[in-house]
């Protein structure tokens, strides 16, 4: 039996890592597409004669061109620009929406039953974009961040009590950013919420660490932003929807009533299967995190007003073309 095939999009560090992660793993053969000429094939050349040491058999490629991408079982979206000094908000907007459109539809068009997974920034915006420029079902684009955000969180509460990742669980809603919701209720170590082991103002410090945890990586590099971990979230996904795992995970998923919100890509459990998005997890809200939640959603859907005000409206192609 053939190996899966998983196009990865943008060959710069969140992309390459994320290949090598699911090269590595055997998961699939991987294709590393990227706009610069030479990037993704000497990356992918680098990856595939590290393959003896590492030993795996999968097959790693990089190309300029998406006909190579033909018959991908799952597509991984990291293409675009970073923020840079002195560019709104608006600009990065408006032009990694551009990019990600031009992606999703050259690779719907060669592998039209793809999954998707999104994580391209700003990442819920970036979702409804390759929606609608894919044209495909919800269930098969889903936005990475809810998985990264929780390791980040798991990993601050490991660290603030001693123990093990492997023993600690956390749960991040609402959109990718500052206002992502933490839910120190449903975060626990083996089991014990960790409102029982920490005091109100350590669960705190941790859910703040958490929301501005991107940002603390950004400052401290200078230059660049976090890859290592973007990779591995992106990989945990893939793994789950190859491999059929049926995994309960933190994603951006369309919601359509779930959650009192409607038409709009928002972070929340999901179960994540071989068939994408299988289905969405609704879990109770107290009246704060409800509040949270709300307001972390209105911050999306100001994201998403932006998008059709800059030219990128529901059709997924700019206004006027």
């Amino acid at each position: 039996m053939s190996r899966p095939k998983v196009t990865v999009v943008g060959a710069g560090n969140v992309g390459a890592t994320a290949a090598q992660r699911i090269a590595e793993a055997g998961l699939a053969d991987v294709v590393l597409i990227d706009i610069v000429e030479g990037l993704p094939q000497g990356k992918a050349l680098d990856l595939a004669e590290a393959a003896p040491v590492v030993r795996h058999d999968a097959r790693v490629i990089g190309t300029n061109d998406y006909a190579e991408t033909a018959g991908s079982d799952v597509v991984v979206v990291t293409s675009g620009i970073a923020r840079k000094p002195g560019m709104s908000r608006d600009d990065l907007l408006s032009t990694n929406a551009g990019i990600v459109r031009s992606v999703v539809q050259a690779v719907a068009q060669h592998s039209p039953e793809c999954i998707l997974v999104i994580v391209t920034n700003p990442l819920d915006a970036m979702c409804h974009v390759a929606l609608a420029a894919s044209g495909f079902p919800r269930e098969r684009v889903v936005g990475m961040a809810g998985v990264l955000d929780s390791a980040r969180f798991r990993t601050f509460i490991a660290l603030e009590l001693g123990v093990s990742v492997e023993d600690t669980h956390a749960f991040v809603l609402g959109g990718h950013g500052d206002t992502m919701v933490p839910l120190p209720r449903y975060s626990t170590v083996a089991g014990i919420p960790i409102t029982e082991l920490l005091t109100p103002e350590r669960v705190t410090a941790l859910v703040d660490r958490t929301a501005n945890g991107g940002a603390e990586i950004v400052s401290l590099l200078k230059t660049g932003s976090a890859f290592y971990a973007p990779a591995a979230a992106a990989f945990e996904m893939v793994e789950a929807i190859l491999l059929d795992r049926k995994r309960v995970l933190p994603c951006a998923a369309h919601l359509e009533g779930e959650y009192g919100v409607d038409g709009l890509y928002v972070g929340v459990p999901v179960v994540l299967g071989r068939r994408g998005v299988e289905r969405i997890i609704e879990i109770e809200l107290h009246a704060d995190e409800r509040a949270a939640f709300d307001k972390s959603a209105g911050a999306v859907r100001e994201l998403v007003a932006a998008l059709a005000r800059l030219g990128h409206g529901p059709s997924g192609a700019p206004a006027g073309s």
